[in-house]
């Protein structure tokens, strides 16, 4: 797994993490890096990009959590394609069962999302509460910010990182002329990980099933339900890998 050589910041408030579920989404083609492989397996620093999040869920956020005196997680869902999972089977093996399983990706970003979490309900026996949800193409997430997310989720039902939009915004209906500029004071650009509570999100998931709603992210899902979704200021150096550029901007 990946190693760090700064150490996170200090969290003023650690929430208990033992009904926290993770599920870490890589399962994706990476077709927009135009490369031999998906983006979540390409080198950063030595290692492949996804294993900066399974060190981070696996490794440094349960040993931040016991020296602070609260419990840890205990279970992440890999979503991952079943061709590239016999390479990590070794990495699963490395851990308690059910500490960290797989699980197959969907059609879309939501059936992942969708298949992460009923094997999370499976291996956790229905103890997690919340499943915080995280893009394996965002690296650089730090232990502060996934503490300030958790710990909004569990007051508010639903939280998402994120940071107000620095750039200015237009829109187009045409894709060729500028039919306005939307004020950015009101906007923000989300990150992951984005926590929900379990039932919530279930019931979120029958909703845009049976109502056959399109949504773009995880807490889209809890907007659709109306529902309050607390805003969690992020950094914005939590940068999610699109593009081979993004590997050079990369600070790690």
């Amino acid at each position: 797994l990946a190693a760090t050589d700064e150490e996170d910041a200090a969290v003023p408030s650690t929430p208990d993490m033992g009904n926290i579920g993770f599920v870490l989404l890589a399962g994706g083609t990476g077709s927009r890096m135009k490369a031999s492989m998906p983006k979540q397996f390409l080198p950063l620093r030595g290692v492949p990009v996804l294993h900066h999040s399974l060190d981070l869920f696996l490794e440094r956020l349960p040993d931040y959590c016991k020296e602070q005196g609260v419990a840890p997680p205990e279970h992440v869902v890999l979503v991952m394609d079943p061709t590239y999972q016999p390479e990590y089977q070794p990495i699963i093996d490395k851990f308690p069962e059910g500490k960290l399983s797989f699980a197959n990706p969907g059609v879309e970003r939501q059936g992942s999302v969708e298949n992460g979490l009923t094997k999370l309900v499976e291996v956790s026996g229905g103890k997690c509460e919340f499943v915080a949800i995280h893009d394996s193409a965002r690296p650089l997430v730090t232990i502060e910010e996934v503490c300030n997310v958790v710990s909004d989720a569990k007051e508010h039902g639903a939280a998402v990182l994120g940071v107000p939009c620095k750039a200015t915004i237009k829109e187009s209906e045409d894709e060729a002329f500028v039919l306005r500029t939307i004020p950015r004071a009101r906007l923000w650009e989300v990150h992951t990980p984005q926590v929900v509570k379990i039932e919530t999100l279930l019931r979120g998931f029958k909703k845009v099933q049976e109502e056959n709603l399109e949504v773009t992210d995880d807490v889209s899902i809890v907007e659709a339900l109306g529902e309050p979704v607390k805003l969690t200021r992020g950094e914005y150096t939590n940068l999610k890998i699109t593009i081979h550029a993004d590997m050079d901007w990369s600070p790690i």
